[in-house]
């Protein structure tokens, strides 16, 4: 189990600095999760787990109405410093969302950070609930394959590991299938609208060729998803 305990509460200002323009962040994730998004002008979204502010300042930009919230206390801080014009508060993600109504959000981003839930079935729904009708989520992970490289035995049960990256930060999360992920959004009543491998985008190339060619090419960065409240379920 992972628990509710803030991996990134104690290196919080550190991981902004890297991920403003940290490879993986700057280059992948972030264009591949807005891009999924689409035009989020006037529409009001949920940033859950939103970490420094970085995705929400970005959809401020874009004309959004931003929600966010984080379980760590210093990322909150750290958004509302950022994002001004959106509205944050410390919450766990695994913990239902009764200060939302529901269907009171078109969008819920939640990335990176699916794999440091315990009871990933349980969130879903609860983000399923805060949707309106022809609401849309968007989900960012690990790359499972990348994952299993890493860390080798067997791939199909979920198991928790532990790393540690950059300068000394200890994380621990869920490595689990890309089976495993689109069957719990199944249970949790969603259908999978489209499914991505995000590749660098080309602006990273100068910034990085070694890692651009590397990531062009092999699946060890990211998955990311658009799905939407399956019509059939109600």
């Amino acid at each position: 189990m992972i628990g509710s305990f803030p991996q990134y509460e104690v290196f919080a200002d550190e991981f902004l600095d890297h991920a403003r323009e940290g490879f993986y962040n700057a280059f992948v994730d972030r264009p591949a999760c807005l891009s999924l998004l689409g035009d989020v002008a006037g529409r009001d979204v949920l940033d859950a787990a939103c970490g420094p502010g970085l995705y929400a300042a970005e959809l401020t930009a874009r004309g959004a109405r931003v929600t966010g919230f984080d379980l760590s206390p210093r990322m909150v801080a750290l958004s509302r410093e950022r994002v001004p014009a959106a509205t944050f508060r410390v919450h766990d993600l695994g913990a239902p969302l009764g200060w939302l109504p529901s269907a009171s959000v078109d969008l819920v981003l939640l990335a990176l950070v699916y794999e440091y839930v315990d009871d990933r079935v349980a969130m879903l729904r609860e983000l399923r609930r805060v949707l309106r009708p022809g609401g849309v989520l968007v989900l960012s992970r690990m790359h499972p394959t990348g994952d299993w490289l890493r860390h080798p035995g067997d791939y199909f049960t979920p198991r928790v590991v532990e790393e540690t990256w950059n300068e000394g930060w200890h994380v621990r999360f869920w490595l689990s299938s890309l089976q495993d992920t689109c069957a719990e959004l199944r249970e949790a009543g969603f259908l999978i609208e489209q499914l991505v491998e995000p590749r660098p985008v080309p602006e990273g190339a100068a910034v990085d060729p070694l890692r651009y060619e590397r990531l062009s090419h092999q699946p060890t960065g990211f998955l990311a998803i658009r799905a939407i409240p399956d019509p059939r379920r109600g």
